[in-house]
């Protein structure tokens, strides 16, 4: 299997199968986009709003596309998803962890147990458990295929830089950057590349009302560019990164802050 990029050749490679997750908008849409202009066929996962995913799949350039709906939180729903997948595409070459939920802020200090044990149980089962769930179902396909395979993972700034009013957050996306690098060795074997990216703050629906006003100002300002990004610079990095150029990669966590957060 190549992994590799059409560069603007039709025919260059055959398509790729790429499961995106999350892809109905914001960055996964963005990324669904970014590999179908590249000639790949794309399965469009959703949670429960099915008719963005139908607008994006009419949108996306070529044909054979796929639009899927799981709750990833539910791990009982993972196998049937994948073989959703499997059958609607032919396989699948390429994975992108992009499904992730943001509860209500939850600050230790100010949170009842209730409220905060709920946040860390929402949010864990889709951001993390999900995706692990997920992706060893996709590992299994990938190596009963052979020719090797990409997974790459949408973390976030936050497991570096903390989240103080999301500490669930920050620490799934944590975990899920050291999933990639645990899973980066265990699948080397079999060709396949595991890779994560860490955006900060990305100009999508979700943080529409965040970027707002003065408050929007000062999230613009962490930023030496004084902006934040856009979902289509994080979809080409997901693109570079399951490209067959990409697989010495592997284990790398991408930063794309804007130089926002430094680490060292």
């Amino acid at each position: 299997m190549n992994t590799g990029n059409n560069s603007g050749a039709e025919g260059t490679r055959p398509p790729r199968r790429v499961l995106v997750t999350g892809a109905s908008g914001g960055i996964g849409a963005a990324v669904a986009r970014a590999f179908a202009a590249l000639g790949d066929r794309i399965a469009v996962h959703y949670s429960s709003r099915v008719d963005r995913a139908e607008r994006l799949v009419a949108e996306l350039p070529g044909d054979g596309h796929l639009v899927v709906g799981a709750d990833l939180s539910d791990p009982a729903a993972i196998p049937p998803f994948v073989e959703a997948v499997v059958d609607g595409l032919g396989g699948v070459d390429v994975l992108v962890n992009n499904a992730a939920v943001l509860t209500p802020a939850h600050p230790p200090v100010t949170t009842s147990y209730e409220e905060w044990t709920k946040a860390w149980q929402d949010v864990l089962a889709v951001n993390l458990l999900g995706a692990a769930n997920l992706t060893h179902q996709v590992a299994v396909r990938m190596i009963e295929q052979g020719g090797g395979g990409r997974i790459v993972n949408v973390g976030s700034r936050g497991a570096f830089r903390g989240e103080p009013q999301h500490p669930a957050y920050g620490a799934s996306k944590a975990g899920l950057h050291a999933l990639g690098q645990s899973l980066a060795v265990a699948l080397a074997p079999h060709g396949i590349a595991v890779t994560s990216v860490a955006p900060g703050f990305v100009n999508t629906e979700r943080v529409s009302e965040r970027l707002a006003g003065s408050a929007g100002e000062a999230i613009r300002a962490q930023s030496p560019f004084d902006r934040v990004a856009t979902p289509e610079e994080i979809a080409g990095a997901v693109v570079y990164l399951a490209s067959a150029e990409a697989l010495w990669a592997s284990g790398t966590i991408l930063d794309l802050n804007g130089a926002s957060y430094l680490r060292t």
